[in-house]
């Protein structure tokens, strides 16, 4: 499973975690990186100063390379790279934003970055911008998606054609199998949120985790296209959403119905019926899996995926 991307971030397995807000606290980054992967903080729902503790705690927990995941729409954005560089973060990975600004900040203090992108057009701009590494994330992802709505399939051969950088996959990916398709489709590595969103060491409620080992196939959906386009699992939550746009509600409104602290309530809190529930489609796959560790889906990854090298040869 050697690969640019490896050797790269300096790490043994091409799999790292996505930096989900209310789940990838250093707990979860630590046990990632800890077993051979790149696990990675997420800035989104941290405070400044929430996030130098995380950073602290999760470098006391791993020697082994960790990051952390900043949406560039982050309003402290100054503050929050300020604090990746007083603390020798040694990996970013942006998103929501352009990386222009920032890249060369980081590069200039050492930091590898890597960006998060929904089309091959961004996945050029990303290289135009000096960026070491590029994530093309399609529509089956949790959370925050790219208003194009293209799938992992359909995006890794148009963004491999497009760049020349490493290339990691997201979106839809949660087994040993999946990685070795993306592989043939031009990637790299792979960052994968929904499996480890769902794991022991997720800051995530337990009923935020259960509620998501329970969903079949289409228990999820893109809503709050107005907004920003998000997948979201069906509930109280789900359904208000859903009314009030094919009511036509506007912009504003929606806002009024999210509020405030509704992702904090349902992913973090574990309020599952009326707070925010985002996970990816693969959730299905995993339906009636206990709570694993980390560990234990890298076990399952890596057996899986050698099985499935084995399977196709001579085909």
């Amino acid at each position: 499973m050697k690969s640019r991307i490896t050797e790269l971030f300096g790490i043994e397995y091409p799999i790292i975690a996505g930096g989900m807000v209310w789940c990838s606290g250093w707990r979860l980054a630590a046990a990632v990186s800890n077993a051979g992967g790149l696990g990675l903080i997420g800035a989104g729902s941290m405070t400044p100063e929430v996030l130098q503790e995380h950073i602290r705690k999760c470098k006391a927990a791993t020697s082994k390379p960790y990051g952390v995941n900043v949406p560039l729409m982050y309003p402290q954005i100054e503050r929050l790279m300020d604090i990746i560089v007083e603390e020798k973060v040694p990996v970013v990975f942006t998103s929501a934003g352009s990386p222009k600004k920032w890249t060369p900040f980081l590069h200039e203090h050492g930091v590898k970055v890597a960006h998060v992108v929904a089309s091959s057009t961004f996945a050029l701009k990303c290289e135009q911008a000096g960026v070491d590494a590029v994530v093309a994330e399609g529509f089956e992802a949790g959370g925050h998606n790219g208003r194009e709505e293209t799938t992992t399939m359909c995006l890794l051969p148009a963004a491999r054609k497009a760049i020349s950088l490493p290339l990691i996959a997201a979106g839809g990916i949660a087994t040993g199998d999946a990685i070795l398709a993306t592989k043939v489709l031009g990637a790299e590595g792979v960052q994968i949120g929904t499996r480890f969103a769902l794991t022991q060491e997720s800051s995530a409620s337990d009923a935020f985790k259960q509620r998501c080992l329970d969903l079949n196939e289409g228990d999820t959906k893109l809503l709050l296209r107005k907004l920003s386009p998000t997948r979201l699992v069906k509930g109280g939550f789900y359904t208000a959403i859903e009314t009030a746009e094919n009511e036509g509600a506007s912009p504003e409104r929606l806002l009024e119905i999210i509020g405030t602290g509704a992702s904090r309530r349902g992913i973090f809190e574990g309020d599952v019926e009326t707070g925010e529930l985002e996970i990816g489609q693969t959730s299905a796959l995993l339906k009636g899996k206990p709570v694993q560790t980390v560990q234990q889906v890298f076990d399952e990854l890596v057996a899986e995926y050698k099985a499935a090298v084995e399977k196709i040869k001579g085909v």
